[in-house]
């Protein structure tokens, strides 16, 4: 599915509401998470229970030292799920209580089709989201700098103890869709090929979800494609007025956004939507 990031208005979708396993991808939560509770340059003591954790690695070992920040780019580039781990452990107190606070911010950026069970999305049938519910999860990411500078990343050097490595990030469409910046790659023989993506161009910011399909690649060029050649961003600053912080109403032809507060609208290019706008 494709949504504008600043609206959450959905351009396209296919099964978006269809109940799936995330893989990784369930990452772009842990973070949201951590950014809104550590500090980035906390320095970290690796948890015992972070240390071989199956799956993508960063290869932490107990009682190692790394800031929070390095934590999260191994998390985000890397797919590390010891940097899950830590980064739960630290910020919860352990992963069953860090998946709490998952869930409930899950519920605050609207996904409420959604359970979380774990930091790093490796297999279990209590794990699951839809296409929908990461794309407003990964909306409300977006909307933090420090989220966008770490999964935009191509490369960065992290430190662990004394010793730095320079880590390259495993999503290809940094390299493969102009105005990409993020965002997640995930598998598992659960879950299949999933991947979140997202890209700016201009002032319009897009992100794309695919789930469970192994074409991922071509299917969010083809998606992130339709929203830019098809879409543009309305400035609305005429209808807002003086009218602060006040909600309003945007209504087109075939659709009507209740909850509108921003001060552009991605509406289609070939002007067959009629847009008005109805101040509260």
């Amino acid at each position: 599915m494709l949504i504008e990031q600043s609206s959450r208005r959905i351009l396209w979708g296919e099964n978006e509401n269809a109940r799936l396993y995330p893989a990784s991808t369930t990452k772009v939560l842990t973070a949201l998470c951590v950014l809104d509770n550590l500090p980035l340059d906390r320095v970290v003591e690796v948890p015992k229970c972070a240390e071989g954790v199956e799956g993508s690695s960063i290869y932490l070992k107990e009682g190692q030292k790394i800031t929070v920040e390095d934590l999260l780019f191994g998390l985000m580039l890397r797919s590390g799920n010891d940097a899950a781990v830590t980064l739960a452990v630290e910020t919860s107190g352990s992963v069953e209580d860090f998946a709490v606070l998952m869930n409930e911010k899950a519920k605050e950026c609207g996904a409420v089709n959604s359970n979380f069970v774990n930091p790093h999305g490796l297999q279990d049938k209590n794990h699951y989201t839809t296409a929908y519910d990461l794309a407003l999860i990964t909306a409300k990411a977006y909307e933090n700098a420090d989220f966008v500078r770490i999964v935009s990343s191509k490369l960065k050097k992290i430190t662990i103890d004394d010793n730095s490595v320079v880590i390259a990030n495993k999503n290809k469409m940094l390299k493969l869709f102009d105005g990409s910046n993020g965002v997640k790659t995930g598998f598992t023989k659960s879950s299949g090929r999933c991947l979140v993506s997202g890209a700016k161009r201009g002032d319009m910011q897009l992100i794309s979800v695919v789930l469970n399909c192994g074409d991922m690649w071509n299917e969010s060029v083809r998606m992130l494609n339709f929203g830019f050649d098809n879409f543009k961003m309305i400035p609305l600053e005429n209808f807002l007025l003086t009218n602060g912080e006040k909600k309003i109403t945007v209504q087109t032809d075939s659709f009507v956004d209740e909850n509108w507060h921003c001060k552009k609208y991605p509406l289609r290019k070939d002007g067959s939507e009629r847009l008005v706008v109805k101040i509260k």
